[in-house]
């Protein structure tokens, strides 16, 4: 791989002019354009948009229908957060987060400034994930290779504890959501045993719960049911759409930071398999609010909630990218659905590929830095459009977020069972959301609960059921000293206050 250095000007080159020929161009176009309306309709997402078009792209040339996948990839993480600012219906669960602000933004006024912050952060960040997918890409692969089930392990239990500060000030609901999305994560068959757990004996079940129907089921349908009940879900705001929609200067000055520190977290994040967009977003969002000057705001409207999360998403669609390319290891799903890919047309993703393939790689590698310019310059114009979503009546609006998340979640096996799952993790949500229990924190876990317990395992069983093998490694260690940090911090923060008030 360290070959390839000297070459990187000529490669990257040819890459262009595969990737600017007319017919790429368009399917570069159609890509992020399909991508973005893809990542706006809650429950369709880019792994199963890409997975339907693997048939109909059989027989393509393979560098014209990997830019169009690469098209559609980038285009769906940036294509979730609108709705989840304009009408807080995450399209995708790494957009949970940017609901969390976003739609505080909209209700407030400002849903111009936050699909412009998002937009923005999301062109910056795709932009260093591709710089970096191209230029340091064996370095990273093999700082990954290193992470065995200790590190991994310790380094989902902090994305859990990082959800803490998702929980509204209170440590117990927050505690609360956890632990429902671990055992929500819990259903299924057990990988190892073969046994299935909490099943009670439906078969569809067996195959756990998929994520987007835990998304969908406790984030939209939810939100239906809480607009049917109160008739006042959202308090949508409409924004004149005949404004000029642009970021003032203190947004920018809030946001540009928020841009970076989300841009290193998300690519970084999803060079790790396993840890991807989601993780991601809510690191992201913790930092922020960690480093906030006025942390009270997060929730009610602050920028860098929205900066961070956004460009966070973005950064680790290319992070994911690395392992697949140069390892043929895939670091998320839409990653797993672009392995069957290869596959389909006979190319075994890894070092290999970037001598017998070069002009797929670098065409692919080029169309990113393509993509990212034409997301911002079609979305940027289009904000207003956008924005015109919170024009639409209410009740016609929810009808139609609820067909689309009933579509989403059926075309997924074609099974009307899983409809009736989503349905009933609305009622959930809607319960949830009574009790002031934030959704959040039981997304992440939902995602994280059989990763953690698939690491802790695997650490178990290499090493003979000892727990002190978390502490023999010194990244694992650190990190699980940063998660003892992060769940005493609160009570000594309060304890401190306790002392100063008395």
């Amino acid at each position: 791989m360290t070959e390839l250095s000297p070459l990187l000007g000529n490669d990257l080159a040819g890459g262009f002019a595969a990737a600017l020929e007319p017919l790429n161009l368009l399917f570069g176009l159609v890509g992020v354009t399909a991508g973005t309306a893809i990542g706006v309709l809650p429950g369709i997402g880019p792994a199963l948009a890409i997975s339907m078009l693997l048939p109909v792209t059989f027989g393509m040339d393979p560098v014209g229908a990997f830019i169009l996948f690469g098209g559609i990839y980038y285009g769906a993480m940036y294509g979730g957060s609108t709705t989840s600012i304009l009408i807080k219906m995450p399209g995708e669960a790494s957009s949970v987060v940017t609901a969390l602000d976003g739609f505080e933004m909209a209700r407030s006024g400002r849903a111009g400034a936050a699909l412009a912050t998002a937009a923005i952060g999301s062109f910056i960040a795709g932009t260093f994930a591709t710089v970096m997918l191209m230029v340091l890409a064996p370095a990273l692969v093999e700082l990954a290779l290193e992470f065995g089930p200790t590190e991994y392990f310790a380094l989902m239990a902090l994305a859990l504890m990082s959800v803490g500060g998702l929980s509204g000030g209170s440590g117990s609901k927050g505690l609360v959501a956890i632990l429902g999305g671990l055992a929500l994560g819990t259903i299924g068959i057990d990988v190892q045993t073969g046994q299935p757990r909490f099943t009670f004996g439906v078969p569809g079940l067996f195959g756990g719960i998929n994520v987007v129907i835990a998304t969908v089921g406790l984030f939209a349908v939810g939100e239906v049911f809480w607009f049917a009940a109160t008739s006042q879900a959202t308090g949508l705001r409409s924004l004149p759409v005949d404004a000029w929609v642009k970021l003032n200067r203190q947004d920018w000055r809030r946001s540009i930071p928020a841009w970076l520190r989300g841009t290193f977290i998300g690519f970084f994040a999803g060079v790790l398999p396993g840890a991807g967009a989601t993780v991601a977003s809510f690191l992201s969002y913790t930092v922020e609010r960690r480093m906030a000057a006025r942390p009270e705001l997060f929730g009610k409207g602050a920028i860098e909630g929205v900066a961070g999360p956004e460009a966070a998403n973005n950064a680790s669609a290319g992070g994911s990218l690395v392992p697949l390319l140069a390892l043929g290891v895939p670091g998320s799903g839409t990653t797993a659905v672009m392995l069957a890919a290869f596959q389909m047309y006979g190319l075994q993703p890894g070092p290999l590929l970037f001598t017998q393939n070069s002009n797929l790689v670098w065409g692919l590698i080029a169309s990113l830095y393509v993509s990212n310019v034409l997301l911002l310059v079609l979305n940027l114009p289009m904000i207003r459009v956008w924005v015109r979503l919170l024009q639409i009546p209410r009740p016609l609006l929810f009808a139609a977020v609820l067909a689309f998340a009933t579509l989403g979640v059926y075309t997924l096996n074609n099974n009307i069972f899983d409809v009736g799952l989503a349905y009933g993790l609305g009622v959930v949500g809607f319960f949830m959301r009574r009790h002031n229990i934030p959704l959040a924190p039981t997304i992440l876990a939902v995602v994280l609960g059989p990763l953690l317990e698939q690491e802790f395992r695997r650490a178990m069983s290499i090493s003979g059921g000892d727990l002190t093998v978390f502490l023999e490694r010194p990244v694992s260690a650190a990190i699980l000293g940063t998660v003892v940090l992060f769940a005493i911090y609160p009570v000594v923060k309060r304890s401190v206050e306790e002392r100063r008030e008395s």
